[in-house]
């Protein structure tokens, strides 16, 4: 009954309830089959193609049956709220992408339905994409190694000589560990006969575990009943394999693994950070790694440390300026050397993406049996290429039926309109004709492709939709493990072309359901005493120290202009500037406008308050700050966890502009008292849970500079010599000290007992003196650049400042030794910036620093 929609009475009831249940059982059962029956209503499966929700004969298949029922259980009102719950979970943890060419990251459309196949099925699927990343393997080993394959005509020597994807600089190198691949995809879709073929091999650097990673956490966090009901398997058990692939390659016994990114504004970032924070890898760009005497280092704040395996997320011919594409500026100068003298692992070698391209699937078939000794247990897509003569007389004659594409491009560069066996015009049947007789070893002919359906939930009922199954395998010292799961992306659309992320196309999970019980592998860690007690520093790459520095420092500029906004609406701004133009209103309105926060003093206290928390046009902002803080949390996303990922997202909410025009005072002293507490939110969590052995002291050092800098500029604005009352008390406000001071004080405010305690008290954790002798405290920590005993510049520094506090009158304080303090402080800033970031002078020379390790 291909195509015909399955009638609600077509739909199997659920099995009746016990006597023993009762009439509300009862009642309870017809409910949960009466809304599968409506659910399924009017399901249509699209003509000629097969269907995951129902068979050939239109009925509901068991898997299919099960899961429907479970969540059937579950009343109308509480699926919403489960699926409107995962979409929050996505939006406020920031799991995301980016389509290529955009700038903007959109969240991770997840679709709330699995894709679901039986332990059965999956079994073959799962012995056909190892044989194929067997076999891959072996077609890497030679076309880089002896070449047998091409000199005995088995592949056409020109067709991999031509290839841009053939990296001639790898040739002859053996792969450090001994493979070529250590994590191959397939993209997978079922024939018109049900069967599963391959879409296309991913080889370069193939993406997506991270995404069915996510996916899964999140599916089965919105329906752990249904989950649990299953029997899914389970994919931590893949994730372990796939980090001792990578270990075995090494040298050590412990390597230093890590995940080679092109940085933040790759397509797939978010993925990556996911699966370093999940591996527990440190994530490296190509300008935090440098090549010296033959060893692949990272730099860190600790100096060079050197790194064992690389897992690439960046195209082969990208990872070396100087051997490969002198136009990268994503690579490392030296790394192909590295690799020739074995000083390094990758996965997956650069050259890899040669097995990608199309000419190749012409040949696999042959290539199995000469190879493997075996058939092809996953066919592709029956394939010509055009640059051998009996291969493109055979797609000539039938070139009518037949999609074509670049011969050297991958599966996915090489979808164009053309690549279906749509309809084609005479004007375009020519150019490919011509263009055939010139160049005919430039495409290949190929099968077209129609995707098969699954089913999607449209809000209220569900709809048959086109797929793509992407299916991983890590290579292990045990051989090839396949993920039982995997990267399903569905269309929005009745669009049977294959689909890439983008607009109108959602992802799923992969529920493989297991044959009986499933073992509860959640978890990474190992058991027993195999990995040894340590308490030294992690890893910390100098870029990311930078980002957590600049990330504590713009929260704390966003909570400064926060409380300069709620001072400002705290009655102050009742004062018009015409009636006092050098009271305390005054003052706060210059110093939001100095600060960038509003474009003008003038105007109403509601309408400036609006400009200073809302508006991410002026750069000094609460939002603009906030929004800068997110940009530095983007490059630290495996540092970061989803608790403070949600803090964040709910700071920048609650700092959104309520409307076209300014709310009223009150609202907008509501918004600025939210915005305080999450931002103290976030400062709790970076005091409770980030570990004080990895970057919390940079995120701390970000906080303190900043907050003494501003306490330093609010004494010398709200703490001069001629301060009124409305002036203290509002420096206080500033700088949250309002309870200390009357808990001390019963007289009410005076000018040298506030000074003492915003500037010189070192018990007030606001006060400039106590943010100096925690920023001594961490710099005496961290790793220093030389052993002489000489205090480095920030050192040195600190200890100035620090001795002039502990030495100063608060009675007699004047306005330029408060401004030499704050001059001091940026000082130390640059100084720290100089010794530990990437851009410092310090920072460039790190072979002066600690040896390799």
């Amino acid at each position: 009954m291909s195509g015909a929609p399955l009638a609600a009475e077509d739909a199997p009831a659920l099995p009746a309830a016990s006597a023993a249940g009762g009439a509300a059982a009862a009642a309870r059962g017809e409910a949960a089959a009466a809304r599968v029956r409506r659910w399924c209503d009017g399901y249509a499966r699209l003509p000629g193609l097969p269907d995951e929700l129902t068979g050939p004969d239109g009925a509901l298949r068991p898997a299919w049956a099960g899961f429907l029922g479970h969540l059937a259980a579950l009343p109308d009102q509480e699926i919403a709220a489960r699926f409107a719950s995962a979409d929050r979970h996505i939006h406020n943890t920031g799991i995301a992408y980016r389509v290529y060419g955009e700038a903007a990251e959109r969240d991770w459309p997840l679709g709330v339905l699995p894709l679901l196949i039986e332990g059965a099925e999956w079994e073959a699927i799962a012995a056909g994409v190892a044989q194929r990343a067997r076999l891959l393997e072996a077609v890497l080993a030679d076309l880089y190694g002896e070449g047998r394959l091409a000199a005995d005509g088995l592949l056409p020597a020109a067709a991999v000589a031509g290839d841009p994807e053939f990296l001639r600089p790898l040739a002859g190198v053996a792969p450090p560990g001994g493979r070529h691949l250590h994590l191959y995809a397939a993209d997978l879709a079922r024939g018109p006969d049900g069967a599963w073929r391959v879409l296309a091999d991913r080889t370069q650097a193939p993406s997506g575990t991270g995404y069915a990673l996510e996916n899964r956490m999140v599916l089965a966090r919105a329906l752990p009943e249904v989950y649990g009901a299953m029997a899914v398997e389970r994919l931590a058990p893949f994730f372990q394999s796939f980090r001792d692939g990578l270990a075995a390659a090494a040298e050590r016994v412990e390597p230093r693994i890590g995940l080679l990114t092109s940085g933040p504004y790759s397509d797939t970032y978010v993925e990556q950070a996911v699966l370093a924070r999940y591996l527990g890898l440190a994530m490296v760009e190509g300008d935090d790694l440098l090549v010296r005497d033959g060893r692949v280092s990272i730099r860190t704040v600790a100096g060079l440390k050197r790194a064992d395996v690389l897992w690439r997320r960046v195209d082969g011919d990208f990872v070396d300026p100087l051997e490969l594409n002198p136009a990268s500026r994503l690579g490392v100068p030296g790394l192909v050397e590295a690799l020739r003298a074995g000083a390094v692992a990758m996965g997956n070698m650069p050259g890899a993406g040669l097995v990608e391209s199309g000419w190749l699937a012409a040949y696999l078939p042959a290539l199995c049996r000469r190879l493997l000794g075996e058939p092809l247990r996953l066919p592709g897509l029956r394939t010509w290429w055009c640059g051998d003569p009996a291969q493109a007389a055979e797609a000539l004659a039938r070139i009518d039926g037949l999609a074509l594409r670049p011969a050297a491009a991958p599966a996915q560069g090489a979808f164009t309109s053309r690549a279906f066996g749509e309809a084609r015009g005479e004007a375009e049947t020519g150019r490919l004709l011509a263009a055939l007789r010139d160049r005919p070893g430039d495409f290949v002919a190929h099968e077209p492709v129609r995707l098969s359906t699954a089913p999607v939930w449209d809000g209220a009922r569900l709809v048959a939709r086109p797929f793509v199954l992407r299916v991983f395998a890590a290579a292990t010292p045990a051989g090839w493990h396949v993920m039982p799961g995997g990267f399903c992306r569905i269309s929005e659309t009745p669009d049977v072309r294959p689909v890439a992320m983008g607009a109108g196309v959602r992802a799923a999970d992969v529920w493989v359901l297991a044959r009986g019980p499933v073992e509860p592998a959640a978890t990474l860690l190992p058991r027993g005493d195999a990995v040894a007690v340590r308490r030294v520093p992690g890893l910390l790459p100098s870029r990311a120290a930078d980002n957590l520095f600049w990330f504590g420092r713009h929260l704390e500029r966003a909570e400064a202009m926060i409380r300069l906004t709620a001072c400002l609406l705290n009655g102050a701004g009742a004062i018009s500037v015409a009636e006092e133009d050098r009271g305390t209103s005054a003052r706060l309105r210059a110093i939001l406008h100095a600060w960038g926060a509003v474009p003008s003093r003038e105007g109403s206290a509601a309408h400036l308050a609006a400009s200073a928390l809302s508006d991410a046009a002026q750069w000094g902002s609460a939002r603009a700050h906030g929004l800068a803080a997110r940009r530095n949390a983007a490059f630290l996303r495996e540092r970061l966890s989803n608790e403070t990922w949600r803090a964040l997202s709910a700071l920048l909410s609650a700092l959104e502009a309520p409307g076209a025009s300014p709310d009223s005072e009150a609202a907008l002293l509501d918004q600025a008292e939210r915005a305080l507490s999450l931002a103290a939110a976030l400062s709790g969590l970076a005091q409770e849970n980030m570990n004080r052995a990895g970057g919390f002291a940079f995120v701390d050092m970000g906080r303190r500079i900043e907050r003494a800098i501003n306490t330093c500029r609010f004494a010398k604005v709200f703490g001069g010599a001629a301060a009124s009352t409305d002036d203290l008390g509002v420096l206080l406000d500033l700088v949250d000290s309002r309870i200390s001071y009357g808990a001390r004080y019963i007289l009410g405010v005076a000018l040298a007992p506030v000074r003492d305690m915003v500037l010189l008290d070192p018990f007030n954790p606001r006060s400039v003196a106590f943010q100096v002798e925690r920023l001594a405290r961490h710099l005496d920590r961290l790793p220093a650049l030389r052993q002489d005993g000489v205090p480095e510049p920030q050192v040195r520094l600190l200890l100035g400042l620090s001795g002039e506090i502990a030495g100063a009158e608060a009675g007699a304080l004047s306005p330029e030794a408060v401004e030499a303090w704050e001059m001091r402080l940026w000082a130390v800033a640059e100084a720290v910036a100089a010794r530990y970031f990437p851009g410092g002078p310090d920072a460039a020379r790190p072979e002066t620093l600690t040896t390799l390790a």
